[in-house]
């Protein structure tokens, strides 16, 4: 069986799908989430192991729910 890809590097590239599909520049989503760019390029490129209250700041601005953020994750 082939290895899963880590979760953060799989939550990331949702993320990033998620962000762009939406027309946010990692720049101005970072802002909206009220999170530093540089913390969003981190989660993007499974860096970062995020807090709960992230994961939903991310949901919320995104505008949809925890487990559609974390379908396919």
């Amino acid at each position: 069986m082939a290895k899963r890809k880590d979760i953060l590097v799989r939550f990331g590239l949702r993320v990033r799908k998620l962000r762009k599909e939406q027309g946010y520049s990692q720049e101005k989503f970072a802002y909206a989430c009220e999170l530093d760019r540089t913390y969003v390029g981190g989660i993007e490129r499974g860096e970062r192991n995020l807090a709960l209250r992230n994961i939903e700041r991310i949901a919320k601005t995104l505008k949809i729910s925890l487990a559609e953020l974390m379908d396919g994750v």
